[in-house]
């Protein structure tokens, strides 16, 4: 049995001199306490996929992720609570001979199977996988069985639905408010564009580098995907990457480290880190006018190692 989450998260006032000093508000939407071993936006993604599995009468996931994905974990760790079996498909055939990391080891501690594969490969077969549904789905079932197929990242019309419950959870969001959080795979920005009241809009933080105009594309398609139509309250920075994907750079880490030392507030280096120093930085420079009010939605929790990399 999955246990239960808290809902809704915590909403937390944080108050910051650079922030400050800019007429801004800052608050941090803490859904890294949403779960216990499905944390942050990877449950809401997850939650009405796992609920159409069971529905649908489903008895294996098959997913996608790289060396240390959160989403691999997740989905391990709900497929093990549910009583279904799990098929991993991890970037990078290198990776199958090796010790595995921490990460790896936890996905197979709940009974996910593994298979590595080369970067040409996963890219054909993530771009199969599309939203798990169609001929793409029938031919990865032949090759790993019956399954069905959660794309990488978990981001699908179903999981945009799910993290579109976001905005609920917020009071009195206006046309002062931005909401904002870190972008890998752009589902949880797109459900948070698409929960939002008129008015208020939705910042992206990109956390992996050259996503510029792909990642976009990616939210659009979602947001068609999901609702049929597009939404113009949300945009993506591309400036705050760190030098690319699962990079941490000493400048980001010094910055976390001080975040967590003034806020007592754990933070996930490669996104939730990237996200609060994107806009430290852009309330500095004077991006947002005074008065605005940011809800920084915290992601996922700090990893037991906070090194490593792997989109997830």
């Amino acid at each position: 049995m999955l246990e239960p989450a808290l809902l809704p998260t915590p909403l937390v006032d944080c108050t910051d001199e650079v922030f400050a000093r800019a007429g801004v508000e800052l608050r941090l939407k803490r859904d890294d306490l949403l779960h216990p071993t499905v944390p942050g936006n990877k449950w809401r993604k997850l939650a009405p996929n796992l609920a159409a599995a069971v529905e649908r009468g489903h008895t294996r996931l098959l997913t996608f992720g790289g060396a240390y994905s959160t989403h691999l974990r997740a989905v391990a760790a709900a497929a093990a609570a549910l009583g279904l079996e799990s098929v991993g498909l991890v970037r990078g055939e290198e990776l199958a001979d090796r010790p595995r990391n921490w990460s790896l080891r936890a996905a197979e501690r709940d009974g996910m199977r593994l298979e590595f594969l080369t970067r040409t490969e996963y890219r054909e077969a993530t771009g199969r996988a599309a939203d798990g549904q169609g001929g793409a789905a029938d031919d990865l079932q032949r090759r790993w069985g019956p399954c069905l197929v959660l794309p990488e990242g978990g981001s699908n019309a179903l999981a945009v639905v799910g993290a579109a419950a976001i905005p609920a959870e917020l009071p009195d969001l206006g046309a002062r408010d931005v909401v904002c959080c870190p972008v890998g795979t752009g589902g949880t920005l797109a459900g948070i564009a698409a929960g939002l009241p008129p008015g208020a809009r939705a910042l992206g933080v990109a956390v992996l580098r050259g996503g510029e105009g792909y990642l976009e594309a990616e939210v659009a398609g979602l947001h068609r995907a999901a609702y049929g139509r597009g939404f113009d309250n949300w945009r993506i920075d591309h400036a705050h990457h760190g030098g690319g994907y699962g990079r941490v750079p000493a400048e980001l880490a010094a910055f976390a480290e001080r975040f967590e030392r003034r806020h007592g507030v754990p933070l996930e280096r490669r996104y939730v880190a990237k996200l609060l120093a994107a806009l430290a930085d852009l309330a500095g420079a004077g991006a947002f006018p005074p008065g605005t009010r940011l809800t920084a939605v915290v992601t996922g929790l700090p990893d037991p190692e906070q090194s490593g990399a792997g989109r997830t």
